[in-house]
């Protein structure tokens, strides 16, 4: 089902805002930026202008992943439309490029998806709810994100059979709260937007309070669950006298002492020169003990990720490290390209100007030509899952909204931000209208990949 009526695209490049204009002028060029891209034509979507078909693009990316990996993922995301939209940031990334935009730039997370929010430690223990994937970060139109959120919104709601007026409430929730969060960011010094989050005591808020209980055992549960120590316990068994990661294939899989020994003498070497002073001392307080291959996530399935377990010089305090594959962010093609030469200080680097607060073991590296990131793992991240946000999908959505305003506002021109959105609903219902379409239009890609595994074009396995 589509729509029409929206013109192509304008290809002029964005300009930064001029730091010493006024609020007057810069909310002013907020307004201006209407011409380029008309608050109205963000709710358009026509198939037949996306310029690029969705099944080539998904393949396109399998180039730099691991063949025997790339099966996995094909049959990851033909198991829903909903892990097919989180495994087809790319086909997302070609059909916002082939839209007008607002060239109102923030640094994108780039793949805002409701689930790409959580909860995580700080480094002062702190549990905090923000942005958590950046894959895909770059800079580019602040739109793209919010409509990448939205149409989650409304996927994810399809999921869980959620009804259609639900799940329009959650995005007009979600929208709105990112419209007065972004006012309110205005008004705000930009050390006090910067310094800006949310705690868990604060995201509990959100909730009936019917519902505080329950969320915070959950939270609660998870926290204490999701360290180093807790994977310890259940990702290691002792052979011959050392902890070694228990293999499970696809999932985990063991690599030589050769590759180990390559990784840690080449890729940790280099990452360990990227940690702030202060962390790389406390980091060389571990040793290696064990390095497996791992396949996480989606879209990310046939990516190169280790696992990296290093034991501290008391022999009871285990740090589990992530090292992933970072390749190109899928936006490249319709932004401009990434400033970084390395795809892994592109995501860190991304990572650090959106979150409040970021992991102290992140960092790059690179090995045999390609990059790679390096975050701890489980560190107190509690994921949600569309299971449990669903009977609160518009509390949640709120939550989320809120939070990405202020990633945006610390990157980019609140100012402009809202002379854009404006007061009144035509931002929220625009956005709405195109989640809406979008979900429509997720629905049939997902079609055509299952319909090409059935036909055996495209081969896939489970994993």
């Amino acid at each position: 089902m589509t729509e029409s009526g929206a013109p192509r695209p304008s290809p002029a490049a964005a300009v930064p805002h001029d730091l010493s204009a006024t609020s007057d002028e810069r909310r002013a060029a907020g307004k201006a930026a209407r011409t380029r891209a008309q608050r109205g034509t963000l709710g358009y979507w026509d198939e037949e202008d996306r310029g690029h078909d969705a099944l080539k693009t998904i393949l396109a990316q399998n180039q730099i992943r691991v063949p025997e990996l790339v099966p996995v993922r094909h049959q990851r995301m033909a198991a829903s439309p909903w892990n097919y939209y989180r495994g087809a940031a790319a086909v997302m990334a070609g059909d916002l490029g082939s839209q007008p935009d607002s060239g109102l730039v923030v640094q994108l997370c780039g793949d805002a998806h409701v689930l790409n929010f959580g909860l995580w430690a700080t480094p002062e223990r702190n549990l905090s709810f923000d942005l958590r994937d950046f894959d895909e970060t770059l800079p580019g139109p602040f739109e793209w994100d919010i409509k990448r959120f939205a149409a989650s919104l409304v996927v994810a709601a399809r999921e869980n059979r959620i009804k259609p007026a639900r799940a329009a409430a959650a995005v007009t929730a979600g929208v709105e709260a990112y419209r007065e969060r972004m006012r309110r960011y205005t008004m705000m010094p930009e050390l006090d937007i910067w310094y800006d989050g949310m705690h868990a005591d604060s995201l509990i808020n959100y909730f009936e309070p019917a519902d505080r209980g329950r969320v915070s055992i959950h939270i609660e549960k998870k926290r204490k669950r999701r360290t180093s120590r807790g994977a310890f316990v259940k990702l290691t068994t002792m052979a011959h006298g050392r902890p070694r990661i228990t293999e499970e294939p696809p999932i985990r899989v063991a690599i030589s002492d050769d590759e180990q020994d390559d990784l840690v003498d080449h890729l940790l070497a280099e990452y360990r020169l990227t940690l702030q002073e202060d962390r790389r001392s406390l980091f060389d307080r571990f040793v290696e003990v064990d390095v497996v291959r791992q396949v996480v996530g989606v879209g990310s399935v046939g990516m190169q990720v280790y696992l990296v377990l290093l034991e501290g010089r008391t022999g009871a305090d285990p740090l589990f490290l992530q090292v992933k594959q970072a390749g190109p962010s899928v936006y490249e093609a319709h932004a401009q390209p990434s400033r970084h030469g390395s795809h892994g200080a592109r995501v860190i680097n991304g990572k650090r100007l959106v979150q409040s607060a970021t992991d102290i073991f992140v960092g790059w590296g690179s090995l045999h030509g390609k990059d790679y990131y390096v975050r701890q793992f489980r560190d107190m991240k509690i994921i949600p899952t569309t299971e449990l946000i669903a009977p609160r999908l518009v509390e949640f959505a709120t939550v989320c909204g809120e939070t990405l305003a202020k990633a945006h506002a610390r990157t980019g021109d609140p100012v402009a931000i809202d002379g854009y959105i404006g007061k009144g609903p035509k931002f929220a219902a625009a956005i709405s209208r195109f989640a809406r379409l979008y979900a429509d239009q997720n629905e049939r890609d997902h079609a055509q990949l299952a319909s090409a595994i059935a036909a055996g074009a495209v081969e896939s396995l489970p994993g």
